[in-house]
């Protein structure tokens, strides 16, 4: 490569439309599961392969990203920026960082988790002078993904979200090391709409051009809001990736049950006889009052659990009230994301930032509450609710 430890591209710009309304105000990859943005489990994977120069691509709500990771010394990195103005694909994406490159580098999206030996895999493929190269792994619902299809381990397809019959679980996991000559194969790849990686590497495959490489450790993906639980959870359990911040500032009642695996940034406070279990995240400068009970849950800063409230599967945002006695009922849920119906998720409720509970409320399973909701005293909740709306009796 160019140099020893070699450059690595993270793509960043992306909006993250599943997510929201967790992405009205933040871009996907600084979504956070146990306390820190997803992309920062990205970097830190990096980081720990040997790669110590990063070009992250940014565009939608790019000042987030920037004014968290700013140079990028606090990660042991050097980090560069490119803008993707107008996001048209993971190919328009990887283009943007073509004045960044000069050598050989690594690709990743800056959502999805993997460990570091991915990463090093790659760039140590890459200085023997392998590529294109992209990585494969299996999982167990391929269908929601790029189904890869190989001839040993020269990749001849990708075959993204296929709507017919799946025969093999290996999908692209989304690591990929190029040369310079990528982005003259962008260039000149013919498809119609968003301009996306594969639909190169599919035109590169035809000719045989494509070697995979296969990876079968850590890969973690946020698609739709019930996997920030999943993937919250998988991170608390992994010693390596959760860890509780300083106590300095934390504020614990008496006859508090907090369980192992649950996170707690600086500046908690939490009040007498509450419980928190079940693989939760509690961010900095959040309240959880007195008898209130939050499991499985990933709730970020500056955000109140009322006395008595009990929040059970569920996501709440930055600034957000849950009332006295209020309830997110969790369990096992149907939730629909654009024309697709997700059956037995799990997904207790989503509360936006901003938003108001009121006390004795219910959200019932699957429920979404946008961005600066006001509810009142009592109401049941179900389903989704527009940010800005007001919900009251009827």
């Amino acid at each position: 490569m160019a140099d020893e430890s070699g450059t690595a591209v993270i793509l960043a710009a992306g909006e993250g439309r599943r997510l929201e309304p967790l992405t009205n105000r933040r871009p996907k990859p600084m979504v956070p599961v146990a306390n820190r943005p997803l992309l920062e489990h990205v970097i830190e994977a990096v980081a720990a392969a040997g790669i110590d120069r990063i070009v992250l691509v940014v565009g939608y709500k790019q000042e987030r990203i920037r004014n968290h990771f700013r140079d990028g010394d606090d990660w042991g990195v050097t980090i560069e920026y490119v803008e993707q103005s107008t996001q048209l694909g993971t190919g328009h994406a990887v283009l943007q960082a073509e004045s960044a490159v000069d050598g050989p580098f690594v690709v990743l999206n800056g959502d999805r988790i993997v460990d570091a030996g991915a990463v090093s895999a790659v760039r140590d493929r890459l200085r023997d002078g392998d590529a294109p190269l992209v990585t494969v792994t299996a999982v167990e619902s391929p269908r929601d993904y790029g189904v890869a299809r190989l001839d040993g381990d020269r990749v001849t397809e990708i075959d993204e979200k296929p709507e017919g019959a799946v025969d093999t679980n290996r999908i692209n996991a989304g690591v990929y090391g190029f040369s310079p000559a990528i982005f003259d194969a962008i260039r000149s790849t013919n498809t119609p709409g968003e301009l996306a990686i594969t639909a190169t590497l599919n035109e590169l495959a035809e000719r045989g051009a494509v070697t995979g490489v296969s990876y079968d450790g850590r890969w973690l993906d946020v698609s739709n809001l019930w996997d920030v639980l999943t993937v919250n959870a998988a991170l608390i359990h992994d010693s390596d990736h959760a860890r509780d911040a300083p106590a300095a500032g934390r504020r614990v009642g008496e006859r508090v049950t907090i369980a192992d695996d649950v996170v707690l940034a600086g500046n908690v406070r939490v009040g007498p006889n509450a419980t928190l279990s079940g693989a939760t995240a509690i961010a900095s400068n959040v309240t959880v009052a007195a008898n209130a009970v939050v499991e499985n849950s990933v709730v970020l800063p500056d955000a109140v659990i009322g006395p008595g409230a009990v929040v059970r599967d569920a996501v709440v945002a930055g600034n957000a009230r849950i009332g006295p006695n209020a309830t997110v009922v969790g369990g096992a849920s149907t939730v629909v994301v654009g024309d697709a119906v997700h059956r037995d998720v799990t997904l207790g409720g989503v509360v936006g930032d901003n938003a108001t509970i009121g006390g004795g409320a219910t959200l019932t399973d699957g429920a979404v509450v946008g961005d600066d909701v006001r509810a009142d005293a009592g109401v049941v909740i179900d389903g989704r609710v527009e940010s800005g709306a007001v919900v009251r009796r009827g």
